[in-house]
């Protein structure tokens, strides 16, 4: 049976590799990266580029990658601030923020990317009963957790909303609130389904066969 991650490369093989947008710093703003994938090793390498009509034949300065993250462990997250952006968070600690040409090429490479993810992602070793046992209570807490930060961040968004004077809804500091709170909520779901379907395969992997 053909994986996920075949099926991802097969069908999107070029949208692995191409132009985006990389947010750099305050100062520098975005800048156009050209980004390659190596999915065997789990590598998203991008080299400095001029911006070009022809995406297949990028004008790439230099010949060493700008910079290079590893993909086991990444978290790939589509932006709330429009339909373009997307960042990967990586296990390392460093997070790239990226812009696609358009929604459909955004979908396209957090598709290849996840696929990408998941394919090395460490599912680990079979667990002993009890380790097993401990490990469902410890998901099943979890998601208590995640239930409640959803409701806790929902809560916020409306006390926003209603706020009284002299505070105004639109005030700049209160969107900033909302909009983080909303923003690693999202997050920290998508770590959580990341850690969620590594168990699930984990667990489809030592469940006996009759």
């Amino acid at each position: 049976m053909e994986s996920n991650l075949s099926k991802i490369l097969n069908t999107n093989r070029h949208q692995l590799n191409g132009q985006l947008y990389k947010y750099t710093n305050v100062m520098k703003g975005w800048q156009y990266r050209w980004f390659t994938v190596d999915a065997q090793a789990g590598l998203l390498s991008y080299y400095l580029c001029e911006p070009s009509n022809d995406d297949s034949n990028p004008q790439i300065v230099g010949n060493a990658p700008r910079g290079q993250v590893h993909l086991a462990g990444a978290v790939i997250c589509p932006s709330d601030e429009d339909s373009k952006t997307f960042t990967v968070n990586c296990a390392s600690g460093d997070m790239l923020k990226l812009r696609a040409g358009d929604a459909r090429a955004r979908q396209e490479w957090v598709d290849g990317l996840r696929a990408i993810v998941e394919s090395h992602s460490i599912t680990g070793a079979s667990l002993a009963p009890r380790d097993q046992l401990a490990a469902h209570d410890a998901f099943g807490a979890a998601r208590q957790q995640m239930q409640q930060t959803e409701l806790s961040n929902a809560a916020l968004a409306r006390a926003i909303e209603n706020v009284a004077s002299p505070l105004m809804p639109t005030d700049p500091d209160l969107l900033l609130l909302k909009a983080l709170s909303a923003a690693n909520t999202h997050c920290l779901l998508q770590c959580f389904g990341l850690l969620q379907r590594n168990q699930d395969l984990s667990d489809a992997r030592i469940e006996p066969a009759f």
